[in-house]
């Protein structure tokens, strides 16, 4: 098995989390650095309050409005990306905004039109869809309106900036929505699936040890009866109740057993969304041919992939990974074929690992063989386990 140069959980804890507030102060900065960017259409306004073309109430006044402006405009977008305001407060604070994108131009000049750019991206991202497809355009119309006195050409520069920045934000919204109901489906089925096996599983206990444990509960009755005065036939019955015993615990084992063996088919979805998960490219085969293959075959080569995706996702490094299920027909008879092969570094391992090698022991107690290591353009590990029966002798297979 290949060395493990971080765990998996440190950068699951890094990422970002689309729609979800943050964990802690290094997420919500990261999440800030998002919003800083778009404050570039704020250097207008700025080198206008510096050139000294107003009078000092008025540069004042400007100062006030714009840290007003901004600090409101950070609050609702950064509070839209966990916890949003309640509805009335977003649209009461939208409309600060507006007014704000309003005033400000009309009494300083043309530099202030870009305010409403902001204005124009928070109603996209914070306001309900059916309110933003009428609130952006009115914005803009609201530019225009207010470009005609401040300044008309400044305003048509910025006409389709705002009305297409707008209307992008409403897709990104639903693409964050999305996203987000996403999620909460796979934990939905998640949990489903859990509830549903519970279920299964006491199904099959009952199922399983009902009979056996009211029949040992029955002759238990019937022994203690006997005991006194027919001490041969007490006898007899503990030693049905032995017996009874004994196939219950069998029977509980081979159930076990059962909920222990792995499905390829099971695996292989699982491994599209570990790898998916894990930033690999992964090209998975859909529900293979298992027709005729043993049981046992089947689990080993299960646990053959479990093992090898656990070693891309974790170890390798990889950016694409290729797995394939063939049967192929040799000498010795039908095998089913698994080969996963990634363009990964291999790891810093010099040998075998513990997975590797109890895979490998796994796979010859199922009449199978394992090869694994470098090729040309990462690693590759191929296993292979019988699909049929053998072919006879002359048989023309």
């Amino acid at each position: 098995m290949r060395e493990d140069p971080a765990p998996e959980e440190a950068r699951v804890q890094r990422l970002i989390r689309i729609g979800e507030p943050p964990r802690n102060r290094a997420e919500a900065w990261r999440k800030l650095v998002w919003i800083l960017p778009w404050l570039v259409f704020l250097s207008a306004p700025l080198n206008d309050l510096v050139s000294g073309h107003h009078t000092t109430a008025a540069t004042a006044a400007g100062w006030a409005g714009l840290l007003f402006f901004v600090g409101t405009y950070l609050a609702v977008v950064f509070r839209n990306m966990g916890r949003p305001f309640a509805g009335r407060i977003v649209v009461g604070l939208v409309a600060v905004l507006a007014t704000l994108a309003v005033i400000l131009p009309l009494t300083l000049g043309a530099p202030w039109l870009g305010l409403f750019v902001y204005v124009s991206v928070v109603c996209g991202v914070t306001l309900p869809l059916r309110i933003a497809y009428w609130a952006i355009p009115l914005n803009t119309v609201a530019l225009i309106l207010v470009g005609i006195r401040a300044g008309e050409e400044t305003a048509w520069s910025l006409f389709l900036l705002v009305l297409l920045l707008g209307y992008s934000m409403t897709g990104v919204k639903q693409l964050v929505r999305t996203t987000v109901e996403l999620r909460k489906a796979r934990a939905t089925v998640a949990q489903l699936a859990a509830n549903e096996e519970r279920l299964r599983l006491a199904r099959d206990l009952h199922d399983l040890l009902g009979h056996s444990l009211s029949l040992i509960t029955l002759k238990s009755e019937l022994a203690g009866r006997m005991l006194p005065d027919h001490p041969d036939k007490a006898a007899q019955q503990v030693a049905d109740i032995e017996q009874v015993s004994r196939q219950a615990l069998v029977d509980v084992r081979e159930a076990v057993t059962g909920y222990r063996r792995p499905r390829l088919s099971a695996e292989l979805a699982g491994a599209q969304v570990a790898l998916t998960a894990a930033g690999v490219t992964a090209d998975v085969p859909d529900e293979p041919d298992l027709a005729d293959v043993p049981e046992e075959s089947e689990s080993a080569l299960a646990w053959a992939l479990r093992e090898a995706v656990t070693n891309v996702v974790r170890h390798s490094g990889a950016g694409r990974c290729t797995v394939e299920v063939l049967k192929r027909q040799t000498l010795d008879g039908q095998v089913l074929e698994l080969s996963v092969e990634d363009n990964g570094s291999g790891g810093s391992g010099k040998g075998p690992g513990n997975g590797l090698t109890g895979l490998t022991e796994r796979l010859e107690k199922a009449g199978g063989t394992f090869e694994a290591g470098r090729t040309k353009h990462g690693f590759r590990l191929v296993a292979r386990v019988p699909a049929g029966t053998s072919p006879a002798v002359g048989s023309g297979a």
